[in-house]
């Protein structure tokens, strides 16, 4: 690859870093080259010394970086030795690289996605952060070489890549709205793991783990934490550290605010480091009032005394994003309050260059309302044992259990100790795989990984689960994304190593007391906030799917579903996906829904079939 090239696929992500922009291309020896490329979001050191790609002052490594490293200052004066040239963190990356080796990383406290060369070594490292925050995607040539990126675009539009798809992976997709790592929708082309260190010599490549959601669970849990108000002490103060470390920054920062449980103590954390400065903190209303949340997040706001900006959105705000999806969310991609994090980020970057927000509190202290659901079908599990025995028994009418009432027959069928906790998929995986037309040798719409964590419990081990799939997978990917598309960086402190690894120390029924979910995170936010105003159900970022699909995006939809289009592309079951859309808009004609309506799982198709207008075609 020539270096015009380069540039050219460097600058296909200038929304990721238009304030600087670097390539260079070297001989690595043995008949390989180099090429290293970055498109700079300058936040710390803004002066030409943050220029990447960055090289070590005695020439032997070469890094370009995405992300932060918050513990960058204490690393720094670990390393008297070095002659440091800037006040960025990503110097501090080579200059521990070169006194600790590749094992540097397991200091590192942040999110970050970097490249490191190694001219003595002659190695390429790729390294991912712990849980995900930063994308890494790579492309294994045929000839043995590699290509990697931030966005999966640059992968697409390389010279010589095939866009050959892998159907194998298309059920899991439209079932979970994602795909999680190492898995793409396109053939050779991987995500890197989190936690992950991919190295690259010659032809050759090796990628380990450095950090695993299970292994470190296992680990903190032989150190448990059983007295409440030691966890509660301890967890409020290493949330302060990590708050304070975020706050860190050479540009404007603020904070998303939701006006829930988490972005409201993540504000409020925020507020007190700052002192008298008032916080910026930023939210999005709806003009719908069954969906809005503005209100509760105002109210926080002036508790907090924060600087506040409040924009109330329409649908029609949320419909203009829809076609755009394809080009920031560059793979299938259909969790669709991607659209109003989106606009938040879009009025965030009016004022600030730095966002933190609250991700992460529910997979770490038992938020989501599906963990009720999975904490009752654990009490019935035996008597759904029994049902199921029962209903293999033959009759006259076929198997009895196909004939249970919807949750006896959903506990009595959840037999499978792989996937206990994901119980929920039920008549709607099925469809996802009748869709796919599914093969012997797919993908299972579900995550068959749970006897690996080393819990009896079922809510913590879907906590678990969720932070290995659906945390990076969905949530940290569609922040990134949307927040990227303004040149907007998003901070989460909840993710910081230690309130991770602490959060794992701590006993479970501090988290779920009596039904009360993320009750520890809650008391803490009680000290900053009156419980009247937090305690209240929760609403979320709400798309009408429904009603696009079955109204402005019914065209479309229906092209769709055209049985010949979907033969022609040889990827889906054209019965199934003309039956299931032709049902979907018949019982919205009716005005009433039976049960079976699959307006998300019609939506991943929806923005499966954009996504390959837009980089796939004909």
């Amino acid at each position: 690859m020539e270096r015009e090239e380069l540039e050219r696929l460097n600058d296909l992500m200038t929304y990721r870093g238009p304030n600087d922009a670097g390539a260079k291309i070297w001989d690595a020896g043995e008949g390989w080259t180099l090429g290293l490329a970055q498109r700079r979001l300058a936040i710390l050191d803004l002066s030409p010394r943050g220029h990447q790609p960055m090289t070590a002052a005695d020439g032997r490594v070469t890094i370009v970086y995405n992300g932060e490293i918050y513990n960058y200052r204490e690393l720094r004066s670990e390393l008297p030795d070095y002659p440091f040239q800037s006040t960025c963190d990503t110097e501090v990356i080579l200059a521990a690289y070169e006194k600790w080796g590749i094992e540097c990383i397991s200091r590192f406290n942040g999110m970050f996605a970097f490249a490191l060369y190694d001219r003595d070594q002659k190695t390429l490292y790729l390294v991912r952060d712990r849980l995900g925050q930063k994308p890494l995607y790579y492309w294994k040539q045929d000839q043995g070489g590699i290509l990697f990126a931030s966005d999966l675009k640059v992968i697409l539009e390389a010279p010589g890549f095939p866009r050959r798809l892998r159907r194998d992976v298309l059920g899991r997709y439209l079932c979970q709205g994602y795909l999680n790592a190492p898995d793409t929708v396109l053939e050779g082309v991987y995500k890197l793991c989190p936690g992950s260190v991919l190295a690259v010599h010659g032809g050759a490549m090796e990628t380990t783990k450095y950090w695993d959601v299970a292994e470190t669970y296992r680990r903190m849990q032989e150190m448990p934490v059983t007295d409440y108000e030691e966890a509660k002490t301890t967890l409020k103060g290493l949330m302060q550290q990590a708050v304070k470390r975020r706050l860190i920054a050479d540009v404007p920062l603020g904070c998303f605010l939701s006006g829930g449980y988490d972005s409201s103590l993540i504000a409020a954390l925020a507020q007190e480091q700052l002192g008298e400065t008032p916080l910026k903190t930023f939210s999005v209303g709806f003009a719908d009032p069954a969906y809005n949340e503005a209100g509760y997040a105002r109210q926080v706001a002036e508790h907090l005394g924060t600087d506040h900006t409040e924009v109330v959105i329409s649908e029609k705000d949320m419909f203009d994003l829809v076609a755009s999806i394809p080009t920031y969310f560059d793979e299938p991609f259909a969790d669709s309050s991607q659209i109003p994090t989106m606009l938040v980020s879009q009025i965030a970057k009016k004022d600030v260059t730095v966002a933190l927000s609250g991700d992460a509190g529910d997979e770490l202290f038992c938020g989501y309302n599906v963990y009720d659901k999975i904490a009752q079908a654990q009490k019935l599990d035996k008597l759904g044992a029994v049902a199921h025995v029962i209903g293999m028994l033959p009759t006259g009418i076929g198997r009895l259990e196909d004939r249970y009432p919807f949750r006896i027959r959903t506990i009595a069928k959840n037999r499978d100790p792989r996937t206990k906790t994901q119980f929920g998929e039920g008549s709607y995986g099925a469809a996802a795989r009748a869709l796919a037309g599914w093969r012997e040798g797919d993908l299972p719409v579900s995550y068959p990984i749970e006897l690996s964590y080393p819990t009896d419990n079922w809510q913590e081990r879907r906590m678990l689960l969720d932070l290995d799939t659906y945390l990076p997978g969905d949530i940290l990917n569609k922040v990134d994304r949307a927040s990227m598309k303004y040149s907007l960086e998003n901070r989460c402190p909840l993710l910081d190593v230690t309130v991770v690894e602490y959060a794992f120390r701590i006993d479970h029924k501090f988290k779920y007391r009596d039904g009360v979910k993320k009750y520890i995170l809650r008391d803490i936010a009680w000290e900053y906030l009156p419980r009247e105003l937090m305690d209240r159900p929760k609403k979320g970022f709400a798309v009408p799917l429904d009603k696009w699909l079955r109204g402005p995006l019914q065209e479309e939809l229906l092209s769709y579903a055209d049985r010949d289009m979907i033969r022609r592309q040889g990827l889906f079951d054209a019965e199934a996906v003309s039956s299931l859309t032709a049902r979907f808009l018949a019982e919205g004609d009716a005005g009433h829904g039976s049960g079976r309506n699959f307006s998300k799982l019609l939506w991943s198709y929806f923005v499966f079939q954009q996504w390959y207008a837009a980089w796939i075609g004909n």
